[in-house]
């Protein structure tokens, strides 16, 4: 149905910013929401933030203001914007879509791209 595929992760020092890109393919139309989760070592993974089809956004209270997440939807991309970063940011990103309107559920989920800041 809909495949997700991270990139522009890597290694940055704390209080610097990375841009992490989403490219959907497949039933691009279908999805509503896209977002961001993260997982740490030893942690459960959390959301990071998510965009719905009406532009709604939603932060973990940590990110806000430091984080920005914004999409093409068209293109089905998903990008998310880090600034101010710090090494607990550091974790595996996810990006994931959903295709149930007006909810921030996801069903589709891309492999994860790895964030590494460095204190």
């Amino acid at each position: 149905q809909v495949q997700l595929v991270e990139s522009g992760g890597g290694l940055v020092q704390a209080g610097g910013s990375l841009r992490l890109s989403c490219a959907a393919s497949g039933n691009i139309a279908s999805i509503k929401t896209m977002g961001w989760y993260r997982q740490a070592p030893g942690k459960q993974r959390e959301l990071v933030a998510a965009i719905t089809t009406g532009d709604n956004t939603r932060y973990a209270d940590s990110m806000k203001g430091r984080f920005t997440i914004s999409r093409d939807a068209a293109k089905g991309t998903v990008y998310l914007q880090m600034n101010s970063l710090k090494p607990e940011d550091t974790a595996v990103y996810y990006c994931a879509a959903g295709v149930v309107p007006n909810t921030y559920f996801m069903q589709y989920w891309g492999k994860g791209t790895l964030v590494s800041v460095s204190s």
